[in-house]
Order: structure tokens, then sequence, then C-alpha cells
């Protein structure tokens, strides 16, 4: 009964819908395969059910969303722009020029043209401590070059500011964004934000009338100096792996091990914290306080490392404890970085992540040698300026070898 069915069926499909012979003879099979009903039913609710989680399957289908390759060389430059401005800044506070501007304004402050004005500018400099307790003797063509130095630095600031905010808003308007780089261009537009009014709190701290004592140096808050370099390193690492994710995408050509993954994300971890608290010794000056090595002076552990009464103060207040600090962090670091090389030597990576393994060691060491070298020779403001800007670099290298390993298999 059910092959007679089946036939009947196969027989009426392939005719003509108006042929009422082949109608007939199908109701009748299906009238004498009534005792098969069942399972028929049975089979075709299968197949719907079936068809149905296909399409369902289809509709879950999501299109990989994927920006193009000029958004990942915006991302590029506003880094690059971002990197200037970091040693932009630790050239301004090695010249201490950072105090030499007592006023901020968001799009920019006069520009003095003619000697008047730069009278009134220098006059208004006189007015607060840096001038009263330290440059009492300062001319006005000395006070004008530390004050081109601060504007230059402010300037390329805001120069970033258009670099960024302005392209932004004609890819959102164009709809040149995936939704991956939508929320990352947010991010970095509160981080540039933050950092524009970071610095101006910074030097707010450095204008107060807070130095009372009479070993007292008038300068920023080392607090806020913090703040101000660390806010330029996340920013600086959103944009750089922005572009790195656009322009650098990982072929899966081989695998790591979740050891290694799990150390190069603490180097890169540590590498940020090493440079944070160098922000801690530039502006302690902490770098004069022993110009030794590998000793502070005669001694392994200087006798005054805890001097300063609470204990814990003595980590980010004292000089001889932040430069302490930043020494064994310095060399942890080049050691964590030199494991890794070691370690991606025997391991079955891609050649672009055994590149950046190298790179990172290799430069680590170039980085320790800058520092020794300028703690040696008392901070000149070339080695020094050196020697914070090779933290970013140490930092981007870092940043390479993480998106290396991002997407390859782990073991």
């Amino acid at each position: 009964m059910l092959s007679l069915s089946k036939c009947l069926c196969g027989i009426s499909t392939k005719m003509s819908p108006n042929f009422t012979i082949g109608k007939t003879l199908l109701l009748k099979s299906k009238q004498l395969s009534i005792t098969h009903q069942p399972s028929i039913h049975k089979t075709s609710i299968s197949s719907n059910l079936n068809l149905n989680l296909l399409k369902k399957s289809f509709s879950n289908v999501q299109k990989v969303e994927t920006d193009p390759k000029y958004v990942g060389y915006w991302f590029l430059g506003c880094s690059g722009m971002v990197f200037v401005a970091v040693a932009l800044g630790g050239i301004t506070r090695l010249t201490e020029s950072g105090l030499s501007m007592v006023s901020w304004k968001l799009l920019g402050e006069k520009l003095p043209t003619t000697q008047t004005q730069w009278l009134e500018e220098f006059n208004n400099y006189q007015q607060y401590p840096e001038f009263k307790m330290k440059n009492t003797s300062m001319t006005i063509e000395e006070f004008k070059w530390i004050w081109w130095m601060e504007y230059a630095h402010r300037t390329w600031g805001r120069c970033i500011g258009a670099a960024f905010f302005i392209p932004m808003a004609g890819f959102w308007l164009t709809r040149k964004f995936s939704r991956t780089t939508k929320i990352h261009s947010m991010i970095c537009s509160v981080l540039l934000a933050g950092q524009g009014l970071m610095g101006w709190y910074m030097v707010k701290s450095g204008l107060e009338n807070r130095f009372d004592k009479p070993t007292d140096v008038p300068r920023v808050s080392q607090y806020r100096l913090a703040s101000h370099l660390g806010l330029a390193f996340v920013l600086y690492s959103f944009l750089l792996t922005n572009s790195l994710r656009i322009l650098l995408p990982v072929t899966v050509t081989g695998f790591v091990t979740k050891k290694f993954v799990g150390l190069a994300m603490a180097a890169k971890g540590l590498v940020f914290l090493t440079a944070l608290s160098g922000a801690f010794v530039a502006g302690l000056d902490a770098g004069l306080v022993y110009n030794s090595f590998p000793k502070m002076g005669d001694k392994w552990i200087p006798d005054d490392i805890l001097q300063i009464e609470p204990v814990l103060s003595n980590i980010t207040e004292n000089p001889t404890t932040v430069q302490f600090d930043h020494r064994i962090l310095g060399i942890s670091t080049v050691s964590i970085l030199s494991a890794l090389y070691i370690m991606s030597r025997k391991s079955k990576l891609p050649p672009r992540a055994k590149a950046a393994a190298t790179a990172l060691a290799v430069f680590s060491w170039c980085q320790m040698g800058l520092g020794i070298s300028t703690l040696l020779t008392y901070v000149p403001v070339s080695l020094a300026a050196a020697h914070q800007s090779g933290s970013l670099t140490l930092l981007s290298l870092a940043l390479w070898l993480v998106h290396e390993l991002k997407t390859l298999p782990k073991v």
C-alpha cells in the first residue's frame, strides 16, 4: 500500500496540476494507506522542523564588519601624534617649562606678538611660586624660551584633538566604522578629552601657594604628572591596537601555549607599570639622588629608603624609594622580556610573533642602557627624553606581540 502511494504521488507531481486522473488516483491511494498515515505525517513534521532549524541558523549568521584601510591609517597617525606629544611633554618637564603659562583656554591661549604683550605675560608668571622661589633672576628672553616650549606642547595636543575628532565625525556620518571601531573610538574620545583636562589640572598644582617649607621646590604634583602620563600611554595603546587590528590582521599559522600568552600579558603590564614609575622619578627629580649603578651610593639598599612616615608614603613621595622602585621594575621587565625571547625560540609561533618577541627583548636591553646612562650622567635632557620615548617604544612592541598572539590557538 505504501509503495503504491509513493508511486502515484510521484506520477501526480510530475503531471500538470489540472490533470484530474492523477489527483483521483492519489486520493484513492491515500484512502487505501490510511493505516500508514501517522508515520508519513511524522516524517513530514520532522522535515519541516529540520528546514525551519536550517533557516534559523542561516538567519543568525552575521556579516563580519570590516573597516576600510584608511581608518587604520587614521588610528596609526593619531597614535604617532600622541607619541610625539609624550616626547614633547618629557622635554617640557626636563627643561622646567611647564609652569611658564599660567592660564589655560580650551581653544588656545593668546600668542604674544609685541614686546608689551610679552612683558604682560612675563609679569603674570612673576606672580607665581616658581618665579618667586626659584627664578627671580630670570630675564624676559629666558622666559620666552620656556614659554615657547610649553606653548608647543599645548598646541600639539590641540592638533591631536583636531586630527582625531574631525575625521571621526566624518567617518561616523558616512558609516565607515564597524561596531567595534565605534566603541573604541568613543573610548579614545573620552581618554583624549580627559588627557587635556588632566594636563591643566597637573599644571595648576604647580601654580598653587602650597610650597611653605624652606626645602620645598615649586613643581607639579607627581601624582597628577603620573596620571597625565598614564592617560597618554592608555590613549596611545588604544589607538595603536586599533591600527594593528585593521592594518595587520593575523593569519593563524601556528599555536601558542597558555603559559607564553600569560607571560606576554604580564610583560605588557610590567612595561606600563615601569613607565608609570618613571613619571614619579621625573616628578620628584629622583634621578638626581643616587647617580651610581648598580649600587645606590655604596649600598645596595640605601639607609634613607624608608625615612618618611607613614611608611607607605615612601613609595610615591621619597625620591630615594622612587628611584629604587624604578630600578627594580626596570630589571624585572628586562628579565621577563628576555625569558619571553628564550621561550619564543622553542615555540611553534608564526614568524611575525617571533620577530615581535625578539624585538621586544633586544629593545628592553637598549632601554635599560639608556636609563643607566641617563642616571650616570646626571639626567641630561637629550638622554632623559630618549629614555622616556623609549618606554613608549617598548610598550608599542609589547602591544604588537600581544596582537600577534591574540587569535592563535592556545594549548
